[in-house]
């Protein structure tokens, strides 16, 4: 059986009716109630440190980045609930304010600090001013981000695309955790969370901008992990599935695509806080990272596979983020909608943002 040959039956198998058991398998994440395929290994972390997100974050100092809308904000509503000081940060005030009165109204504590991330200096002053105001902080989580989903055969002459995802994602981040965590590490304690996508782990085409920038990020923090774990700074990457958020919303097949709600990936993150892991993926993504070191000629077959199935969406297509697209005809329908064979390849890679 040729390899092609064997994607298509692994596709006509995630096609096939599931009856009751359709709302979980909409989801990305496998194994209800996990977060990895190697689930057991969790009682590992529960040996040691908290047993409820209100051990592990109440009255303690929590700064979510990205906190004004979609994840940031439904983790943020989480941790405030669960009584943590939540320092809200994102570039739009109003908003923040938003999510700042939600948590109020359930009895939890919040400030909202705006800032532009891809702007240094203000990130300097930003955490400066946290530090003063509310203290050392105890957990941070770097939420924030910006997606780009184009081939790179439309990239040519954008590669202002590769620097803005990389300063937001992955210079943004650095630079806060380079401002906290001198004091986590005076006090031996502290926990980071970056939220980075199950991308870097399956490495798909047409988000090489992307997952470059989150990489960056998960290698400087297992680096950075081994300097600091003696003085009980925790780091915890969260390789994130598709969520379905306004960040895809330019991409109207995702709209048939498996994804975690808001507050799915909300709850995600506070299982994070709770557990501690280092990692947190995917069933797919973890299959994936495994198949690509032993084969990656097979994953690369994965892949082309992929993006031979899914198109551009029209937003990619035209001479901006949001501008009309250049070819109004084959392009709607590869954008508004996938095949059956499409939409059953999303399944069997579920979590995956082709």
């Amino acid at each position: 059986m040729s390899r092609r040959s064997l994607i298509g039956q692994v596709a006509s198998l995630a096609a096939r009716p599931i009856g009751a058991a359709s709302q979980l398998a909409s989801r990305p994440i496998a194994l209800a109630g996990r977060d990895s395929p190697l689930h057991p290994l969790n009682l590992l972390d529960r040996l040691h440190g908290p047993q409820s997100l209100e051990d592990a974050v109440g009255g303690r100092v929590v700064l979510i980045t990205g906190a004004s809308s979609g994840i940031g904000q439904a983790a943020a509503r989480r941790v405030g609930g669960a009584g943590a000081v939540v320092v809200l940060v994102a570039r739009g005030a109003d908003k923040l304010e938003e999510t700042r009165v939600d948590i109020e109204a359930v009895g939890g504590i919040a400030h909202v600090h705006p800032c532009d991330l891809t702007d240094l200096e203000a990130i300097d002053r930003m955490a400066a001013e946290v530090l003063e105001r509310h203290g050392p902080v105890d957990v941070l989580v770097n939420n924030a981000g910006r997606s780009i989903r184009r081939s790179v055969a439309l990239s040519y002459d954008r590669f202002h695309d590769f620097e803005r995802t990389m300063a937001l994602n992955y210079f943004a981040a650095v630079r806060l955790i380079l401002r906290l965590l001198p004091s986590m590490r005076e006090r031996r304690s502290g926990h980071i969370v970056n939220i980075s996508s199950a991308g870097v782990q399956t490495r798909v085409p047409r988000f090489s901008s992307y997952i470059a920038s989150k990489a960056a990020l998960d290698t400087f923090s297992d680096a950075v992990q081994a300097e600091v774990r003696e003085d009980g700074v925790h780091f915890t990457t969260i390789h994130m599935p598709l969520v379905r958020t306004p960040m895809i919303a330019p991409t109207g097949l995702y709209k048939s695509f498996p994804a975690l709600s808001p507050e799915e990936a909300g709850e995600l993150i506070a299982q994070a806080l709770v557990r501690r892991p280092r990692r947190v993926s995917p069933a797919f993504g973890s299959v994936a990272a495994l198949a690509d070191a032993f084969s990656p000629q097979v994953m690369d077959l994965v892949r082309s596979r992929g993006y031979q199935m899914f198109g551009d969406s029209r937003a990619a297509r035209g001479s901006g983020d949001s501008g009309p697209a250049v070819d109004r005809g084959d392009d709607r329908a590869l954008d508004e909608r996938a095949s059956a064979i499409g939409n059953a390849f999303a399944r069997a890679t579920r979590g995956v943002h082709w």
